[in-house]
């Protein structure tokens, strides 16, 4: 793998996975293919912008000392992993034990943990909204950020208002699983190196969502580290592309695009700001529909049937006898 930043890692801190990935393009801010692939809902790494140049001095100490006394939300996993869960869907699943625990945790308890960490010890993963509740240096680096930069893409590629940004501190070697959103998302990278494995939404069969009435909604099935080929065969034939993030860099996650985001194994801790926006009205439907649409279409099919037919289990009969022998070859 080739990368500007290559330097600063090697090989060897990359998790190996049996994946046919390409590169995903990198391009300077100021350069139009950017905006190209952004309208074409193709991801791409834009370096040289000062989007969170007022961050970079956020190191382990600056943040303790500044973010205030209020509680912040941390994940707890005895492995690696920190597989999403959706909490208000866990009484409808029988039997969900979800993977990581949740805790509300004062940010020097959390860094002192965090420096104390030996391997062998549960993980953390602090993840936390950034808003005014936080301290007032915090705030003020937070209104430095080049807002001009994330309103000009908003604006020229017709997004919806910005939801959430989230403060993502991370130990070496997390993992956060495929999965995919509903909206459109500026991945900024502060501190550290990431690995950023993305799909697009074409390769939804080979990578095995959960389903939407399920705690894991959008969360792939499959287990990059051990992947089942017997259950999720087509996997074998999933196809991405990938790149590390470095410091200052930000990586474009188009909507409903699968990503697999790792901090490098012995690259120490990172600290990421994203910054969610909704995916805009679309005035005009255009045909044929690009894949993000399709996805659309069969999530609200599903919720549907889940919703009418009330048993998640009256799903999969109903559809086979919709499409077997009718719509199959």
């Amino acid at each position: 793998m080739a990368s500007n930043n290559s330097k600063c890692w090697d090989e060897s801190q990359l998790r190996n996975y049996d994946l046919n990935l390409e590169q995903i393009p990198r391009l300077h801010c100021d350069d139009p293919a950017v905006d190209e692939l952004i309208a074409a809902n193709k991801p791409v790494v834009i370096t040289g912008s000062k989007l969170v140049e007022s961050a970079r001095k956020w190191d382990l100490d600056y943040l303790e000392q500044n973010m205030g006394s209020g509680d912040y939300t941390v994940f707890i996993s005895q492995n690696h992993k920190f597989k999403y869960y959706d909490e208000k869907k866990i009484a409808k699943t029988s039997g969900f034990v979800p993977p990581t625990n949740k805790l509300d945790m004062k940010l020097p308890d959390f860094m002192k943990r965090l420096r104390k960490w030996k391997r062998g010890d549960d993980r953390m993963y602090l993840q936390q909204g950034l808003n005014n509740t936080v301290g007032p240096e915090i705030v003020k680096d937070f209104l430095k950020f080049d807002w001009d930069f994330c309103s000009g893409k908003q604006n020229k590629h017709h997004w919806g208002p910005l939801t959430s940004n989230l403060l993502l501190i991370g130990m070496e070697g997390n993992v956060t699983p495929c999965h995919y959103d509903e909206q459109q998302n500026l991945f900024a990278q502060v501190h550290g190196h990431k690995r950023c494995i993305l799909f697009a939404p074409d390769q939804f069969e080979c990578l095995y969502p959960h389903p939407v009435f399920h705690p894991h909604d959008r969360q792939s099935m499959v287990d990059f580290d051990e992947p089942d080929y017997n259950t999720f065969p087509k996997f074998r034939q999933v196809r991405g592309c990938e790149t590390v993030l470095g410091p200052g860099e930000i990586l474009y996650i188009p909507i409903y695009w699968w990503h697999h985001i790792e901090s490098l194994m012995r690259g120490g801790h990172t600290i990421t700001v994203n910054f969610w926006y909704k995916g805009g009205a679309n005035t005009s439907v255009t045909y044929p529909l690009k894949d993000h649409q399709k996805v659309a279409i069969m999530r609200n099919i599903e919720k549907m049937l889940v919703e009418v037919l009330q048993d998640p289990k009256e799903v999969s009969p109903l559809l086979r006898a919709i499409v077997l022998g009718r719509y199959t070859e």
